[in-house]
């Protein structure tokens, strides 16, 4: 009897190795199978991307938006591909689609931030407040976008210093694009002392105004008393220039004024403090 009990043992473990042998290998080779269709998938999907990139570049796309597509293409293809892999392996469609939608609510919970960003990315893509190469002001962060990626936008300040923003923050906050249009009015308010010959301060303004090649004379120059301060009164000067030529024009117009006034005899007065000292007489 006991003879009996230990063959038939020998035996089922016989099976079991043979059955497991046999798992093995068709697992081994579904694996094999998969490594390859991710290795070619892999290639495909670059091969695809360039495609459309091209495709892109032809139809002359906002920069913006064909970055945000291919990327979006790119982790659509790159997700269809491992679930196909997943399926080569031998998991069950409904096993895979359980485990697709656990992981899906789970990263959902945990990435509440990015579906954020997504969502803001998609926005501001469809809104275009700005695009790519605009000169933007938000949150007390500016700079030239450089870069609209799914989750961010990366902007180059002027000194050379890449700024990170969160797409959702970005689409929730207010946002002054600097360089959206063509063409920037110049305000400018110079300060001359009481003294001083408002028609005269005036003409001369005028003068270095009109020899201003960066000055758009076709647009409207206005010189006018901005107000009275403390120590000097306010001459307000608004003038129109190419948005690339603001600061040169900004720059060379506050260099002349001050060379100006200063062989006009016209003076820029500053704060002043008057202190007096009263001496009592001590008896």
């Amino acid at each position: 009897m006991q003879t009996d009990d230990v063959a038939e043992n020998v035996k089922e473990v016989a099976e079991w190795i043979v059955n497991f042998k046999e798992s093995a290998i068709q697992f081994g080779i579904r694996l094999v199978i998969a490594l390859v269709f991710v290795i070619v998938g892999r290639k495909m999907i670059k091969w695809i991307k360039k495609l459309i990139n091209r495709s892109f570049d032809r139809a002359n796309m906002d920069q913006g938006v064909h970055k945000f597509l291919i990327s979006l293409i790119g982790i659509s293809l790159n997700v269809v591909m491992i679930v196909v892999a997943v399926r080569i392996l031998g998991v069950e469609s409904s096993s895979l689609a359980a485990i697709i939608g656990s992981a899906g609510l789970t990263v959902g919970l945990a990435l509440q931030g990015s579906l954020s960003n997504f969502a803001g990315g998609v926005l501001i893509l469809i809104m275009k407040p700005f695009r790519m190469g605009d000169y933007i002001i938000s949150n007390g962060m500016e700079g030239t976008v450089t870069s609209i990626d799914i989750f961010y936008t990366r902007l180059l300040t002027v000194d050379n210093q890449k700024v990170v923003i969160p797409n959702g923050g970005l689409s929730n906050s207010s946002i002054v694009n600097v360089t959206n249009e063509e063409v920037r009015r110049l305000d400018l308010v110079v300060p001359v002392s009481y003294d001083s010959d408002i028609k005269k301060v005036k003409h001369i303004l005028s003068q270095l105004i009109e020899n201003e090649e960066l000055v758009l004379k076709e647009e409207p120059i206005t010189i006018y008393v901005e107000g009275f301060k403390e120590s000097s009164i306010a001459i307000g000067i608004r003038m129109w220039t190419n948005k690339e030529n603001y600061w040169n024009l900004k720059w060379n117009l506050l260099e002349k004024i001050k060379e100006t006034f200063d062989d006009e005899k016209i003076s820029i007065p500053m704060k002043q403090l008057d202190i007096n000292i009263k001496s009592d007489s001590i008896n």
